[in-house]
């Protein structure tokens, strides 16, 4: 693990922002603990290209689903830092080395936040309920046979099962549940988990969204993913069969000038 394999191209130099973000080598390891990687570097790259939009927003709840070594909330709060005084840090993870890896990181940089082992936020639903103003969640991804899925270790970190949007098919309502009226999602999305499906399964469900950062690697293509409530009513909106939405402005209104979509060729 470390800060040589993220990525040269990235819009966002880390070396120039060091107290905004988890520092490489404090993040604490374990052998059963997926360690941050180009995905995980996309992610916080995303939340700091959103980073003055995030402090205008004065979240309350910030939570993570999958949380692994920590990283990621650990470098949201600290870019948000002294200037969101008032947010409260949680995050989840099905794997118990994950959080107690997860627990260390966040120690090492001095920074609170409640930490849960269990499956996606089960335990957490009710008491969150309508309450997270900002989740983030690179979740299980890959591809992979579905008997893959579901486990307590490292695997649990990138098994996705079919198309890789198994695991992601089970946060997506978990998410809708939890997200606040003013809620913002970020999520990782592979070329092949069909993101522009994902985003019109998430219109129906009253949301808008946008590509905050796409990137390429020898391995995949990455989307990462920005959802929010196309107005402050739609938690009332019916589930799927609605579909009246507009959505100015949003991914959807992307896709006839992004060639991914339809070739899954990844270049960006």
């Amino acid at each position: 693990m470390g800060g040589q394999s993220f990525d040269s191209g990235s819009a966002i130099n880390h070396s120039r922002m060091p107290s905004r973000i988890a520092q490489i080598r404090k993040v604490c390891s374990h052998p059963e603990v997926y360690d941050p990687c180009d995905d995980s570097f996309a992610l916080v790259d995303a939340l700091l290209a959103d980073r003055s939009n995030l402090l205008e927003h004065e979240p309350k709840i910030c939570m993570e689903i999958g949380c692994g070594s920590g990283y990621v909330i650990t470098s949201l709060a600290l870019m948000l830092g002294k200037e969101s005084p008032g947010s409260f840090y949680i995050a989840t993870d099905v794997n118990p080395d994950a959080v107690a890896t997860t627990q260390k990181t966040l120690q090492a940089h001095e920074v609170d936040a409640e930490v849960v082992t269990c499956d996606i936020a089960s335990g957490l639903e009710h008491r969150l309920a309508g309450m997270v103003d900002v989740m983030v969640v690179n979740p299980p991804y890959v591809p992979t046979p579905e008997d893959e899925v579901g486990g307590d270790g490292i695997t649990a970190a990138w098994a996705g099962g079919i198309d890789g949007r198994t695991v992601i098919d089970r946060i997506l309502p978990v998410a809708d549940n939890l997200l606040s009226d003013k809620g913002w999602l970020y999520m990782v999305t592979l070329t092949t988990n069909n993101p522009s499906q994902i985003c019109l399964k998430m219109k129906e469900w009253g949301y808008a969204s946008r590509i905050i950062v796409q990137r390429s690697t020898e391995e995949e293509s990455l989307h990462i993913i920005k959802f929010w409530r196309d107005f402050p009513s739609s938690r009332s909106l019916p589930r799927p069969g609605s579909g009246h939405l507009g959505v100015k402005g949003s991914l959807l209104s992307q896709l006839s000038r992004l060639q991914f979509w339809g070739s899954g060729s990844g270049s960006s």
